[in-house]
């Protein structure tokens, strides 16, 4: 019963009130917490406000943080334990695992086969950090590095002797000089390369991606970057010792490769233009088949360039100990590929002739009929064997229009809508979700510019993306100061076409293996969600330590992953002599997406690892 001045009536509904109140007010804080932690909170005013407390508001240098940013503080987990990862031994400072010459040396030397990839097994993965040499010193900047390598960094000299005639490379005192000479042209590759463009549309941006074959110390690619073109370069890992490793000490890329049993690393229709320049592939051999995979990477109305053997044999016979019957018959042969390809020689003078590939199979007259591959993917190429067959045209309506799409020339390649994406062939990406893609990584591009402000300029020349998705972290950071290595994880959404659509370059790779190339080559390495893409392949260390082996002393490494991923990986980088600080989100920290950004400590084999930094540097390596 009420009392006279709490009527029950009046109970009752105050009791209803409270109840509404209670549950709304329950309703509203839980749906507010769903909001925010999803991410999609943080246009609110409280969020925002974090935000701004949050983000750099000056640019720093050194990856000095603690003024700008705030660092997270992980939470204590169980495992992994703290590991202290020790040094190789000294004879492994140039230890390319996939490549490495005694296990090589094992596998058939028919078809190139014991040159390919060769990885070892999980129970002999060497799990050390590889040493620098004694010496090793920062690289000059671009574009000094075109001509000019540190000895200690690549102490071999076989080549200034075997090419000593034809100015690949000179020994002066302490470095390396680089004159821009090659086998084909010892007058330089500039003057080669203006011959090259007298046919070839090298200067309005019509070719961009230039793939190399055998490209000895990568002075072709290197001297076409003047010309805006990225050029891919390859070689491998033979008697002449570190090819590869030059190219890349000189800034220019490269890698470890050989035209051997299986595919090349990349998408078909990839390269506007290749180029053989003395590369001694045997291009007549299994009917052709090597001409076949160039077929393959070749852009529809692309060129391919073959300067050497058999060209010019009139001159050249007696020098290269051959007859003037075999290679006659060798370069007839040569043309006859061609042809069955829907290639139409363009040019030939001296030691040069110049191909082009049609744009399409309505503008091809094969003389006789082709064995055409019958993968259901062409881009399903990782360890794939080569066939003798030849990679079809994308199908057209008319004899004008370019297989597979036409491509603007570049710069405005760059952020154009590719034509995988426009044509549907990559499944979730529309025109809409590209253009997104493009402002996101725009906006966290300036972020990492806020956190150190050498990115983008000639101190992290060799870059990398170790999951490059459609290419949005090299279009943001695209100058001609670095350039990056796109790289798509095997067991990711295969995007590489979009990635040469937009004028860049990348490769397949699979990140529970070594990547091909030798130790310190990379100055910045960037990593998007590879952690937890790849937390049930293989082991978070293995991953880390190879980044570590292809990462320079001194360079940085900024990860981008899940909190509790960044918080293992973080424990493993603290054993391996790297200095990290993990980060908040660039939106602020509700959002559960961490930035872990490391360094590599400057240390040499033989060294205790307490070198202080600035024992590397040299008066060559400040930016320009």
């Amino acid at each position: 019963m009420g009392s006279k001045h709490n009527p029950p009536g009046n109970n009752r509904s105050r009791s209803t009130l409270s109840l509404l109140v209670v549950v709304g007010l329950c309703c509203f804080f839980y749906l507010l917490g769903a909001w925010q932690k999803s991410g999609f909170g943080k246009g609110d005013s409280i969020a925002m406000e974090i935000t701004k407390q949050a983000q750099c508001t000056d640019i720093v240098t050194d990856l000095d943080f603690e003024p700008h940013h705030n660092t997270v503080k992980i939470p204590h987990k169980a495992d992994p334990k703290p590991v202290s990862f020790k040094p190789c031994d000294v004879k492994l400072k140039d230890y390319t695992p996939c490549q490495e010459q005694d296990r090589a040396m094992k596998f058939p030397r028919e078809n190139m086969i014991y040159r390919e990839r060769h990885c070892p097994p999980d129970n002999e993965k060497l799990r050390c950090l590889v040493p620098a040499p004694k010496g090793y010193m920062t690289p000059f900047p671009w574009p000094k590095s075109r001509d000019y390598v540190h000895y200690a960094n690549a102490p071999f000299k076989s080549l200034t002797v075997e090419k000593a005639g034809q100015n690949w490379v000179q020994f002066q005192g302490n470095v390396f000089k680089f004159p821009g000479g090659g086998t084909m042209f010892p007058q330089g590759a500039d003057a080669y390369i203006e011959e090259l463009a007298s046919v070839i549309p090298i200067k309005d941006g019509s070719v961009r991606t230039a793939l190399d074959t055998g490209c000895g110390v990568a002075s072709w690619g290197a001297y076409m970057l003047k010309r805006n073109v990225l050029t891919m370069s390859f070689a491998p890992r033979d008697n002449h010792e570190a090819q590869v490793q030059f190219a890349l000490e000189r800034g220019v890329p490269a890698i470890i490769a050989v035209l051997g049993s299986i595919l090349l690393p990349y998408p078909a229709r990839a390269f506007d233009m290749a180029q053989c320049s003395r590369c001694l592939i045997p291009w007549t051999a299994n009917e052709g088949t090597y001409l076949m995979e160039v077929d393959r990477v070749l852009r529809p109305g692309g060129y391919w360039v073959l300067s050497g053997p058999p060209i010019n044999w009139k001159t050249w016979h007696k020098t290269w100990n051959r007859t003037k019957a075999e290679l006659n018959a060798e370069q007839k042969r040569i043309e006859g590929i061609a042809e069955s390809l829907c290639w139409e020689k363009k040019y030939e003078k001296g030691d040069i002739a110049i191909f082009r590939k049609k744009i399409n199979d309505r503008s091809c007259d094969r003389p006789t009929p082709v064995n055409t591959c019958k993968r259901k993917d062409t881009d399903d190429i990782w360890y794939k064997e080569i066939e003798t067959c030849v990679t079809p045209f994308p199908k057209v309506s008319s004899e004008e229009e370019v297989a597979g799409g036409k491509l603007k020339k570049f710069p405005e390649r760059l952020f154009a809508v590719p034509p995988s994406i426009s044509k549907g062939l990559i499944n979730g990406v529309d025109e809409e979700s590209y253009q997104e893609d493009i402002n996101l990584w725009k906006k966290r591009m300036t972020a990492y510019k806020k956190i150190n402000r050498l990115i983008g300029s000639t101190r992290y020349r060799n870059v990398m993306d170790m999951n490059a998705g459609l290419g949005g972290f090299a279009a943001a950071l695209e100058s001609p100061k670095s350039w990056v290595m796109n790289v798509i994880p095997t067991i990711n959404k295969n995007t590489l076409s979009v990635v040469y659509e937009r004028g860049l370059i990348g490769i397949y790779h699979d990140w529970c293996e070594g990547f091909s190339t030798y130790p310190r080559t990379y100055d910045f390495i960037h990593a998007n969600g590879v952690f937890s893409l790849y937390q049930h392949s293989c082991k978070l260390e293995d991953i880390l330590l190879e980044t570590d082996r292809i990462l320079r002393p001194e360079g940085i490494v900024i990860f981008r992953d899940e909190v509790d991923v960044l918080n293992d990986v973080r424990k493993i980088a603290d054993g391996m002599r790297w200095d990290t600080k993990l980060m908040d989100h660039e939106d602020g920290p509700l959002v559960p997406e961490k930035i872990l950004v490391a360094t590599k400590q400057y240390w040499v084999a033989g060294d205790d690892g307490n070198s202080s930094p600035s024992s590397s540097s040299s008066d060559n390596s400040e930016e320009e």
